[in-house]
């Protein structure tokens, strides 16, 4: 893609839609003008603070409550906030982001996806057809996929029959989706038909009651293949099928035969490709986002479906945020997030409702470090605020595109506006398409996701505020395989380091502020380019010959 900065003074986010500006209003008579000014103003005001997103009509309740959260806005940083505000005001920016993030034409730009090269070889018996293993993952979308690369790796392993996942419908995702509802079955099937036999459904003559169920108290967590060879396999040849029941991280990522290891590339990367309802939607909301319809990178044509016509707009370029600030995750980090006592209050009700034994353990035992030694450590969730600030600080114009991924922010609006005042061209999957148009994936969280999903992966730019997040690992490294897309992933420690210098003080100028923050973003992308280190994920990192070839 050209080197365009990520602006929107031109073109406005939004289906067949231009930017509009309040100001631009003129009353037809004098009089009226003076009586309405003061109003006029006002509303403007509150305008440019609000998401330009909420301009069109159409949004749902959930949307409106958030916008018109009485909740005062929680700053934590007030004085680097107003210095960025004023920066972005200026358009003081001296760098452009994408120079800070794209890949260098050395080390990293030779290494190549292939994974599912013809060379992989993994033996083939007459036994493969007789033992059976069946999957039941949990989780949500992206635990369910790691679920189901590792059982493809397993099946290869004990030289079993793979029968297509189940997916388990608990009471915290609430989906029901199953693997056809998201991924194509027989493109699955056919992609990895050389490496493992895959079956829709188990033979009739092997009874589900008969089968023995293995969970994962069974397993070691990150097992290693000798576990499943002396545990599992003498299972499998007496009874001819085992059900790893709730599968989820049990297999490890080293040691491991290159074979299966690259299988499970071959899985993440190439097998499991959505189902058209999924990819048509998310065509949509990049066509949207970006102002034209184009599918030409190859993280493009591996997500979206081909064929689509183009036109001779120039393409509008944008960040994809994944906020990782729910409730549950606020409530079980034990941070303090400047929201006073009633937010205090509020979340040690919700962990003595949802995380009992975690409520239990620090009754009995004293709690290990103070909220403000759990934020120095690295341990807090970024705030939508800090999320904003670094977004400013490595040289993001005030009118950069943004498309928001994730659930439900803690405290709404109340946490966002300091996002939304630096940043005002926010956009999310549910102002992107309409209420017909999202009407197929209502109550479908998995789905919903998988648009995140597709969203985050073909941004010109993808910033996390937690890696730990299995969407912000599984994207990153999937931008990684599929064309070496920058991302943007602070680290939380560092921007710890930096913030506590001002929130203390008033000394630090905003000049200082982002080159700290420059330098800690530099040395994570150092980090990125690098090669996978042992025990990584292969699928946050496949920059490994297991995964991925090395061009001479």
């Amino acid at each position: 893609m050209p080197g365009r900065r990520f602006h929107g003074d031109s073109q406005f986010v939004k289906a067949g839609g231009r930017k509009k500006s309040c100001w631009n209003s003129k009353p037809t008579l004098m009089s009226a003008f003076l009586f309405t000014g003061f109003f006029i103003l006002h509303h403007c005001f509150v305008a440019s603070l609000a998401p330009a997103f909420l301009l069109r009509t159409g949004s749902n309740s959930v949307e409106m409550e958030v916008v018109n959260s009485p909740s005062p806005p929680v700053r934590m940083y007030r004085h680097l906030l107003d210095l960025a505000l004023q920066a972005l005001a200026k358009n003081h920016t001296d760098q452009n982001p994408s120079d800070l993030l794209k890949e260098p034409h050395g080390e990293a730009a030779t290494w190549k996806p292939c994974a599912n090269s013809k060379n992989t070889n993994i033996t083939e018996t007459s036994e493969k057809n007789s033992r059976y293993i069946l999957v039941s993952a949990n989780g949500g979308l992206n635990q369910q996929r790691v679920a189901i690369c590792n059982a493809v790796a397993v099946a290869a392993l004990l030289n079993a029959t793979l029968v297509i996942p189940k997916f388990l419908h608990s009471n915290v995702w609430r989906d029901p989706s199953q693997f056809g509802d998201i991924y194509q079955e027989k493109y699955f099937m056919r992609v990895l038909k050389r490496d493992v036999n895959v079956v829709k459904e188990l033979p009739l003559h092997l009874k589900p009651s008969s089968i023995h169920v293995i969970t994962d108290s069974d397993l070691t967590k990150e097992a290693k293949p000798a576990e499943y060879i002396n545990k599992v396999l003498p299972i499998l040849q007496n009874n001819g099928a085992v059900h790893f029941l709730g599968f989820g991280n049990r297999l490890g990522f080293d040691p491991i035969p290159f074979n299966l290891q690259r299988l499970r590339c071959k899985c993440n990367f190439h097998a499991l490709k959505f189902v058209p309802k999924i990819q048509q939607a998310a065509s949509l909301l990049v066509k949207r986002i970006r102002s034209y319809d184009a599918s030409q990178g190859r993280l493009d044509r591996q997500l979206l479906p081909r064929g689509s016509d183009r036109t001779s707009l120039a393409p509008l370029r944008y960040l994809a945020l994944h906020l990782r600030f729910e409730i549950d995750m606020v409530a079980y980090s034990m941070c303090d997030f400047g929201g006073g006592e009633n937010e205090r209050r509020e979340l040690e009700a919700y962990r003595e409702e949802h995380f009992p034994i975690l409520v239990e353990r620090l009754r009995r035992s004293k709690m290990p470090a103070s909220p403000a030694e759990l934020r120095m450590l690295g341990r807090c969730p970024l705030t939508p605020e800090e999320a904003a600030l670094v977004l400013a600080a490595v040289g993001f114009e005030r009118g950069a595109y943004i498309y928001v991924a994730g659930s439900t922010v803690y405290g709404g609006m109340s946490r966002m506006q300091p996002l939304y005042s630096l940043f005002p061209n926010i956009v999310t999957k549910e102002h992107l398409l309409t209420p017909a148009e999202l009407e197929p994936f209502r109550n479908l969280s998995s789905q919903l996701a998988a648009l995140d999903f597709i969203a985050c992966a073909t941004a010109d730019v993808f910033a996390m505020t937690d890696s730990g997040s299995q969407l912000s690992s599984l994207v990153s490294g999937f931008r990684t395989y599929h064309g070496g897309a920058p991302t943007l992933r602070p680290n939380k420690k560092w921007l710890a380091a930096i913030t506590s210098s001002t929130s203390n003080s008033l000394t630090l100028g905003w000049n200082s502020f982002r080159k700290r923050v420059k330098k800690m973003i530099a040395e994570d992308q150092r980090i990125q380019k690098s090669v996978r280190r042992f025990g990584q994920s292969i699928y946050r990192q496949p920059r490994s010959p297991e995964c991925m070839c090395k061009i001479k």
